[in-house]
Parts: structure tokens; sequence; C-alpha cells
């Protein structure tokens, strides 16, 4: 033989059990005590037989080896004989019918032999034929075997004698391992469940306590917003002024009040109204809370009644933030305007509105009944509502800052002091001017003293004609125009009727005194009056007087 190469085999077959019969003997079997032919081998270079005679008379042996291999094949080059025979020993076959012409490569396999074990010749000398102890799965394998049977699967082996075949592979469980593999699954399925049910359990019991319960009313609401508020809104104002406002509690002998005030600098000077320190008097206490909650001690570095105006310092505290001032001959009529203070001792309370009217005069206190304690005022007219304890607070413009500090209201009962009444707002509301404030808190701190501007004349007061009447005597019986005042050396004499200042009309002595106090000591006035039914106009230069 070549080795590397297929040998070429002629085909064989042997006839299938239905053919054949029942009682057929296996097909390719001789008896054991037939004379046995050699065995020739064909090769792809050997030369065989060549007459038809000589291979009907020679027929060609197969080899264990040979017979081992698979029925739709040839013979691998170079196979190993089988076990428990001689290596040239052979099985004869029952030859296939010659055909004319070449082998059909589509004839069906060659059926292997029935029986559990392959059959061997017997060896010289032996008895009879020899039975394989390994089975031969292709001689066992039958495919046309009725299923089940141990022909169609092949090589299996028997648990006994005569014993049923069994497959191998993994043991089949018996009954109790079914129940107890049972068991365990539903054992699981049920840990499987509570762990759901419980966690499915304290969801909905957490959104029932949430939202409290399934059929009670939730109404809609929208989403928290953004704490960050325009600038120049009210809640933007607001934000950025109350940590500069504060809130006075003043005690005296005789009474107790509360007011508001405002930071001026870095040093702890605040500026509230004269009305509002007045009961401490020389032994009371002033006692400041800042928007935070702080306290602490102040004591009165000056204070004025005619301007209604004072100013109070705070000691040893830090992080002081100054209110930024503005300037009130720049507002106009209609802008809008936020008030803070404390009304009725409510802390940091916030009302918004606009500016009435402006230089609206307006004259408070008196309570004392000889005029010292009147304030005049050239007032900001607003109808933020203010109420009794927003005395001394700032009003604010649209970029927070001081354009008035609020002093006084015109409620329903006639009262105009905050510090003295406890009637409600009804949208009249006046604040002193920021401009005349700041020349005032200068002095007082400078100073601790004010100055007011005069004209050096005394009025008559309870004149009702149109205009502002010199009286025909002072106070005490003196001369009613001051010798060498500012109305003496400018021609003013007893008796002159004032109607305008620098051509704004005035209509009572209050009014000449607020347009008056409205400037600075030294400032020049054109006046118009009007003497014998003649109006002449004159200038002068306003003098000064120390306030109280």
């Amino acid at each position: 033989m070549n080795e590397g190469r297929p040998t070429k085999a002629n085909r064989w077959s042997r006839p299938r059990p239905e053919d054949t019969g029942a009682d057929t003997a296996p097909a390719g079997l001789t008896e054991p005590d037939s004379p046995q032919p050699a065995a020739s081998r064909n090769t792809a270079n050997g030369a065989g037989p060549s007459a038809p005679e000589e291979r009907a008379q020679t027929t060609p042996a197969v080899t264990r080896a040979e017979a081992a291999a698979p029925a739709h094949g040839t013979a691998p080059a170079g196979a190993v004989p089988a076990q428990g025979g001689a290596p040239d020993e052979a099985l004869p076959l029952v030859p296939e019918p010659e055909a004319s012409g070449p082998p059909n490569p589509m004839s069906p396999v060659p059926r292997p032999p029935d029986g559990p074990a392959a059959v061997f010749p017997a060896p010289a000398g032996s008895d009879g034929p020899v039975e394989s102890d390994t089975p031969d799965p292709w001689r066992n394998y039958d495919p046309w075997a009725a299923p089940g049977s141990p022909r169609h699967h092949g090589h299996l082996a028997r648990s006994g004698p005569g014993g049923p075949f069994q497959q191998n592979g993994v043991a089949v469980p018996t009954v109790a391992e079914r129940r107890r593999r049972a068991r365990k699954t539903l054992v699981l399925a049920a840990v499987a469940l509570a762990l759901a049910s419980g966690g499915v359990g304290g969801f909905v019991g957490a959104y029932l306590e949430r939202n409290g319960g399934l059929t009670d009313i939730e109404l809609p609401q929208a989403a928290k917003e953004a704490p960050g508020r325009a600038p120049d809104s009210v809640a933007g104002i607001a934000a950025h002024a109350l940590p500069s406002v504060v809130t006075l509690h003043v005690h005296g002998s005789e009474e107790d009040g509360t007011g508001t005030g405002f930071v001026l600098d870095g040093e702890g000077h605040i500026l509230t109204n004269n009305h509002v320190i007045e009961p401490a008097g020389g032994s009371g206490t002033i006692t400041v809370t800042f928007s935070g909650g702080q306290t602490a001690k102040a004591r009165v570095v000056g204070h004025d009644s005619g301007y209604d105006l004072a100013v109070v310092k705070v000691s040893g505290v830090r992080g002081l933030a100054p209110m930024p001032l503005g300037n009130s001959d720049s507002v106009q009529v209609g802008d809008p305007v936020v008030a803070i203070g404390a009304p009725f001792d409510l802390a940091n309370t916030v009302t918004s509105g606009i500016i009435s009217a402006k230089d609206r005069p307006i004259t408070a206190g008196g309570e004392k009944g000889d005029g010292t304690d009147v304030s005049y005022v050239d007032a900001l007219q607003t109808d933020a509502p203010i109420n009794p304890g927003n005395s001394g607070g700032p009003l604010l413009d649209s970029r927070a800052r001081v354009i008035g500090i609020n002093s006084a209201i015109r409620s329903a009962d006639s009262g105009s002091d905050l510090g003295t009444g406890q009637a409600g707002s009804i949208g009249l509301g006046f604040a002193i001017p920021v401009n005349q404030a700041k020349r005032v808190a200068e002095e007082l701190i400078n100073t601790g003293r004010a100055t007011h501007p005069v004209i050096g004349v005394t009025l008559d007061m309870n004149y009702s004609g149109d205009g502002a009447r010199v009286g025909m005597k002072a106070a005490g019986g003196g001369a009613p125009v001051t010798p060498g005042g500012p109305g003496d050396e400018a021609g003013i004499r007893a008796g002159d009727v004032i109607t305008e200042v620098d051509g704004t009309p005035v209509h009572s002595g209050e009014e000449l005194i607020v347009k008056t106090r409205a400037h600075r000591p030294g400032d020049r006035l054109r006046l118009t009056v009007r003497r014998g039914g003649t109006n002449r106009t004159i200038t002068l230069v306003l003098g000064s007087a120390n306030g109280g």
C-alpha cells in the first residue's frame, strides 16, 4: 500500500433484513468450517486480477480495521487492525452483483450485521468463531431498526444479562429528589415574593405619608423659583437696604417709645427723628436693634426739634452697612418709593408707593404750647403706608438710596405726628427731604447743634389773609424786625406781607418758615413784599440762628 493515498476498494453491501427474512443468517459471515481464501489487496498502483473469472473466484477480504471504517467512505491509509484477530484475518463479505459500468457513488450504505458484538473467524486450532469483547458501533448501529431497540442506539451497555439498556450521561432524578427540588423552588419563590411585597409596601406607605393618601386632594403649585430679584424691584431694594435699617427702643422716666433709624457711616452714627429719642431725656436709655437681631446701646450725639432730626451713636459694633444717600432735588412726582420701618414695633416692615407731591409744607409737634417743639418741614408726600413706629426710617428710591426721612402722617383723627398719635395710615405720609437732613446731620455730628436760616422778623401767626404778615411787635414787646438782621437790611417793615419766595407763592406764616428752613444760612432769597397794596421785590442773605 502507498501511505497517505486513498485505497481503491470495491463496493460491498449486505442484504437488508426485510429482503432476506428474519431467519436469514447475518450477511457477510461465512460458516466457521468453510475454508477462507487468501485476501488480495487492491491498491492504486498494484495490479489485481484482471479477468472477471478471477474476481469471481477471488473474494477481497476486509480487515478488522477496514470493517470498523464508515461504510460511506474508504478505509484510511495505514489503518491499525482491531484487537482480537490477526492482522491479515478478514471477514468475507457477500459480493455485490456485478454491475455493468462504474460503481454508483449513490449506492445505499451497507447495513451492519445484527447482534450485540462483532463475530470474527476462529483462529487456527479454536473450536469456533470469536466474539469481540469490544462492541463495534459501526456493526451494532442499525438506522433501520425500530426506535428504542438496542441496535438503533449502537453501542449500549447492559445492566445485566438480558437486562434493559440504559443511556450513558446524567442520572435521572428520583421522585424524592424531584420533590426536594420543588420544595426548594417554592421556598425561594415565597422569599422573593415577600421581598417584593415589602418593597412595594414601603414605597406605597411613603407615598401616602408624603401626599396624604390616594383620595386626598393635591392642589397644583408652582415650582420653587430662584431667590434673586431685580435690583430695582421692591424685593431687590429691600434686600439691599434692610442691613442698614435699625429699630430704636427708648426708655424714659415718664414714657417709652419705638422708632426707626438708619446707619450713616462706619463709625456707628445713626439718623432718626427727634421725637423718637425725646422720651429718653437726659437719663433714659436707647437700645438699637439691627436687622439681623444684634443689639447695642446708643447715646445721643445731637438733636434739633425745629427740623425734627437727631443723631445717635453705637460703639463696638463691626460690619456696619451705611445707607447710601440720594438727592431729593432730583425726585419727580410719580417716582416709585419704598418705606422701611417698625410700625407698632414690627421691625423690618417694608411698604411701597410713589411720590405724591413735593415741597409740601408740614408742621408737627407743638405739644409744649410755646412753639419751641414745632417742626417745619418742606416735605415729600407719599402714599406708601407709614404708621407710628416708622418715624425716622428711610424713604428709598428705585436704586435703594435715601431720598427722605419718614416723619409724619395725616390720619383720620387729624393727627400728624407719628410719635404722638396711634392712628393708622390713610395714604398721606410725609418725609423730610434728604438734602435738608444731610446738612442737619452733618452739623449735629460735627458740632452737636444745628443752625437755622432766618430772615430776622417776627410773623403774625394769627393772620388769616393770603401770605405771611410781619407782626406789629415781637414776643415780650420787642421790635418785630430784628435790628441789623437780614430783613432790616433788606428794608422789611412791620405789617409787610410776604407773598412769594423765589417766585413761589406762600399763603401763610408756616409756609414762609418752611420755605426758609429749606435753605442754608447764607443763601440768598428773593422775596415779593406787598405794602399798602403795592408789591415790591427785595433780595436778602439768610442769617443763622442756633437750633434747639
